[in-house]
């Protein structure tokens, strides 16, 4: 079973676009103080099917910031020109989340992902992250990935000390296979690298989208260079300030929360397959026999960890429902659900979120404490698997937490940002971007009513609401609502947004 492992905000065809992983060749760094050259854009790789007009360029940047002069790491990148350069606007940087998608697929997929209110003005500028993808993708031995992930559910003292054998195995593996790099792919770093691409293409205010994990990178960016950004939208947060209790209280509330809007859709929808099982029921059954050992596919026994990862996964798009309802049935009847099969696991993912966040609990009796709190709080789900497999993924890092978790330092340089987030998503809850909200005095905070991750492709209101933002930097009023947009059809979600662009899974393997 993969291990549900990335949190991404990405359309489907980008996904489809995420090319294989090219490690690069370390380098001199740059002398201290000097401007990067420019960057040199040219025909992209043809293997990687790029579109017609994007072209692709690279950047080298230190590997450890406050060491200028020491190996660098080689940052891939693409660009979409905009289509009106008599009316070019500037560049506006994107990350499609993760830690681990790829901003290259990305801007290779901007033509059909953004709006042409956005394609026409702004040069659409997509970079592979530090050891992600096209950029020194972190590897790792795929034996040592398996066996830390059959070991994130401890339910002992000394299961618990095997997680921690294997994690830091498993760290090792990538250290051999990776070099130092894994030490220094925190999201600060990034957010350094992104100012030395605003350097190399010559601009002093960049824009930038960023979703999902994208948004602690634009969150990190406004906090050190304040000014030096134009427009920033922030969409589907993340909260960098969280506490160990805090993230996995707001994530496992954000799991039951959406599933509770599955299964309320399903019963009031009369082409879910699930629609004259009652919903809930059917899963409660299902949960209670994974418990019992009793949920058997192919002779393989599933898991309640195995289920919860099943379900996460359609939670981010609604216009996936009806498949779900399909798969639970098919699983409640002895067949195997196509996300029930081996998948393999992205590297660079759990390098980035235990560089960024104290998840260290140290002892079984701290981690089965928080466990049963989460089943407190949600008695169906039980806990998010995405957010516990953070915490357990983490323990015996051997690195440190080198960018360590605080509430932004908001400078009042800053300029008006846009935050947006639904009020239901599986993968950064609503509490996470209302939390942000406070602690940037110059950011609306638009809510989508509804249920998904990524609102840009959720909703029509809330793309315009950006798209409107990103060109005239005019901020929808304080307090702002989109309307909920559900599915009545198996065939497509009714949002009014072209498809395939619906977002994809934040457990997407890349990398």
């Amino acid at each position: 079973m993969r291990r549900t492992s990335a949190r991404f905000a990405v359309p489907t065809l980008v996904l489809a676009l995420l090319g294989p992983a090219m490690p690069g060749v370390a380098h001199a760094a740059q002398p201290a103080g000097k401007a990067p050259d420019p960057i040199s854009w040219g025909p992209c790789d043809p293997e990687d099917g790029p579109p017609d007009r994007v072209v692709c360029g690279e950047l080298e940047v230190p590997v450890d910031w406050s060491r200028p002069h020491g190996p660098t790491v080689t940052l891939a990148l693409a660009k979409l020109p905009a289509t009106d350069p008599a009316r070019r606007i500037g560049p506006l940087l994107i990350n499609p989340g993760g830690p681990g998608g790829s901003g290259v697929s990305f801007a290779y997929a901007a033509s059909e992902a953004f709006s042409p209110a956005i394609t026409d003005r702004f040069d659409i500028i997509g970079f592979d992250p530090r050891g992600q993808a096209r950029s020194n993708v972190i590897n790792c031995d795929g034996d040592a990935v398996a066996a830390q992930a059959a070991k994130l559910y401890p339910h002992s003292k000394a299961e618990f000390a095997e997680l921690r054998a294997a994690n830091r195995a498993l760290v090792q593996t990538c250290r051999d296979l990776s070099g130092p790099l894994v030490k220094y792919v925190d999201t600060a770093s990034v957010a350094r690298d992104m100012d030395a691409i605003r350097a190399a293409i010559g601009e002093r205010r960049i824009s930038y989208y960023g979703v999902s994990y994208g948004t602690m990178i634009g969150q990190q960016y406004a906090e050190l260079f304040p000014d030096r950004i134009r427009a920033m939208t922030l969409d589907s947060n993340m909260d960098h300030s969280q506490s160990i209790p805090s993230y996995q209280k707001w994530e496992t509330l954000a799991m039951e929360g959406s599933f509770l809007q599955f299964t309320a859709w399903c019963d009031r929808t009369g082409e879910c397959a699930l629609h004259d099982e009652g919903a809930l029921a059917y899963f409660d059954d299902l949960y209670a026999r994974a418990e019992a050992g009793e949920l058997v596919v192919n002779g393989n026994v599933i898991k309640p960890e195995d289920l919860l990862n099943l379900v996460f996964g359609y939670l981010y798009e609604p216009a996936s429902w009806f498949q779900l309802a399909d798969e639970l049935i098919l699983l409640g009847s002895g067949g195997e659900p196509a996300r029930l099969r081996g998948e393999p696991v992205p590297n660079g993912y759990l390098p980035v979120m235990c560089s960024d966040f104290r998840f260290e609990v140290g002892t079984y009796p701290a981690l089965r404490a928080l466990e049963k709190a989460q089943n407190r709080l949600a008695p169906h789900t039980r806990l998010n698997p995405l957010a516990w497999s953070d915490l357990t993924g983490c323990q015996n890092w051997p690195y440190g937490v080198t960018n360590p978790p605080h509430r932004l330092r908001a400078s009042a340089k800053l300029p008006p940002i846009l935050l947006a987030n639904s009020r239901w998503d599986v993968a950064t809850p609503y509490e996470w971007g209302r939390t942000l909200a406070g602690q940037l005095p110059s950011a609306t905070f638009l809510t989508y009513d509804g249920v998904g991750h990524g609102t840009y492709w959720l909703s029509p209101c809330a793309r315009a609401a950006i798209d409107t933002y990103l060109v005239d930097r005019s901020t929808p009023a304080k307090g702002t609502h989109c309307p909920a947009v559900f599915p009545t059809s198996p065939l497509r979600a009714q949002s009014g947004i072209p498809y395939p662009l619906v977002p994809g899974l934040r457990g997407v393997s890349a990398g």
